[in-house]
């Protein structure tokens, strides 16, 4: 009888062997025989699609799946802990956020591997034992003379790991690299899924940029047969996915349905979903977007995704989560702080009222303000009895184009952070302050999409000033300039500017846009 040998190939594995363990290995290596094969198939059939959608298509509702729309169903019970999560933190996996973020008076934290966290080898295992750590109650740090270490109450953890989309090339299983998402799932819950139950808790994890419900499909039998593997009871995992792009809009009972035992909410990632929508429609006629600060939840295509959410969600008995706020207070200044406080309040209050369950923000001094507003107009803990029948949305309202103008100074912008944020990137951090707010992958994409369209379209400015290579590689000179003071001239003659400009250049004047940012940049980072 003939044996299959497994190859496994790990690089840097003697330095976190808290982590990369045998039994770990096993595990990951299980999960990537059964459920890689299918991951690639799925995202062929986002190439498929992409296809389709710029030979004119439009995404619309799944004929196939109109009696999953159209019956009454709804999914399993929420544990309790995760019925009230009407603020919630997000960030990065470094020690001093994790530690921040779990004492900062939220009701969740949710623990970033994706697009906050740049995934070299170090982020992503110091990550794992932050969160082993975390979740054992241990974790510490001392850091310019001051300690910190977890509160007696804390905010409950759910993790993100990676998309679909990104491997790992830390680790090869048969000489292929390992799906990022299974690696970061894989080790979590591993490594922490006996404690938590013990504790009362479960493994909870955000799942991100989700295209179609098969591939919600496909996570649900990932979860299965996690728990079949650890032999504890299907529905111990739950899950919030993120909707965060235009064809996901199109398929919320869908996707709801093929988690059913397994999702506890939807969350509205408000900036990959105008990325998603950009690069969907790209290439239909007369498709155009204004400045990226003119795309709001006002916008309609906005509101009616977020509307949809909600009324979808409440409808199968889950939590609506609304989307970020990606302030970060401003120091010695007042009267610009108070104006962002505004608009952040502005924001959360339109969200509770219009029926979401919960909000985001990225930064600790946001919580008490988002709090506020939502324990003055959310008296019980969530508003799933809130069902919103009162509107119906249709295909039409989730692709209306947002109206508004392209601007120099919106060109300059995206440029400018664009190149800030891959440069941050490159050189490991993946959450970067920029200009009072925290930028992620998700509004580097937004920028980089805009820019690429806009050149694409021949567009010009309200101005009158044509959109071309020429412009845009003055622009990148001149906001190099202004960046170099920004940083300072140390900063900017350590850091790796060069490249990260280089590669924004290529990717906004590439003849197709590339699926994401992080793919490309990945090949650079140590």
């Amino acid at each position: 009888m003939k044996t299959t040998t497994t190859q496994l190939v790990i690089k840097n594995q003697n330095k976190f062997t808290s982590i990369i363990t045998d039994d770990a290995m096993a595990f990951l290596t299980a999960l990537h025989l059964q459920f890689d094969e299918s991951r690639l198939q799925l995202l062929e059939k986002r190439i498929i699609q992409q296809a389709k959608f710029d030979k004119g298509e439009k995404p619309q509702f799944p004929k196939e799946t109109a009696s999953i729309r159209n019956e009454n169903w709804t999914a399993a019970p929420i544990p309790e802990i995760l019925l009230d999560r009407r603020v919630e933190i997000t960030g990065p996996v470094d020690r001093k956020m994790v530690i921040n973020a779990l004492n900062s008076g939220a009701k969740i934290f949710m623990a970033d591997f994706e697009d906050s966290c740049a995934p070299s080898w170090n982020n992503l295992m110091e990550g794992q034992e932050n969160l082993k750590d975390a979740v054992n109650k241990t974790i510490q740090l001392e850091q310019n003379g001051k300690k910190y270490q977890l509160n007696t109450e804390t905010a409950t953890l759910l993790v993100r790991p990676r998309g679909l989309h990104l491997n790992d090339k830390n680790i090869e299983i048969n000489e292929t690299q390992i799906s990022g998402a299974l690696l970061d799932f894989g080790l979590y819950f591993f490594h922490n899924t006996s404690t938590l139950l013990a504790q009362g808790l479960a493994p909870f994890f955000y799942l991100p940029k989700l295209e179609h419900y098969e591939e919600a499909r496909w996570w649900n039998d990932v979860f299965v047969f996690a728990q079949n593997y650890f032999n504890i009871p299907i529905g111990t995992i739950k899950a919030t996915v993120l909707i965060e792009t235009i064809t996901a809009s199109f398929q919320l009972d869908e996707i709801i349905f093929e988690l059913k035992e397994h999702i506890a909410g939807l969350n509205c990632g408000r900036w990959d979903y105008i990325f998603s929508y950009i690069k969907k429609l790209k290439n239909h006629p007369d498709f155009l977007v204004p400045d990226r600060d003119q795309i709001t939840m006002t916008s309609p295509f906005m509101l009616a995704y977020s509307l949809r959410v909600i009324q979808t969600c409440h409808k199968r008995n889950i939590l609506a989560i609304g989307g970020m706020a990606a302030q970060i207070p401003i120091k010695d200044n007042e009267q610009d702080n108070e104006l962002a406080f505004d608009k952040v309040k502005t924001d959360k209050e339109r969200e509770v009222k219009n029926g979401h369950d919960g909000t985001w923000v990225a930064h600790p001094a946001l919580v008490p303000l988002a709090l506020e507003i939502f324990n003055e107009n959310m008296p019980t803990k969530n508003q799933i009895h809130i069902k919103r029948n009162d509107i119906q949305i249709n295909e039409d309202e989730l692709l209306e184009l947002p109206k508004g103008t392209i601007t120099e100074a919106g060109v300059r912008k995206n440029i400018n952070v664009g190149i800030l944020y891959i440069e941050s990137w490159l050189m490991g951090v993946g959450a970067a302050a920029l200009y009072h707010l925290m930028e992620d992958a998700a509004t580097a994409e937004i920028s980089r999409a805009q820019l690429w369209l806009w050149l694409k379209k021949q567009a010009k400015t309200n101005s009158g000033i044509e959109i071309t290579k020429e412009l845009y590689q003055q622009f990148i000179v001149e906001e190099l300039e202004k960046i170099k003071i920004y940083v300072g001239a140390e900063r900017f003659e350590k850091g790796k500017f060069e490249l990260a400009s280089i590669l924004f250049r290529n990717m906004i004047e590439s003849n197709e846009l590339d699926d994401f940012l992080t793919l490309k940049a990945y090949e650079y980072l140590d």
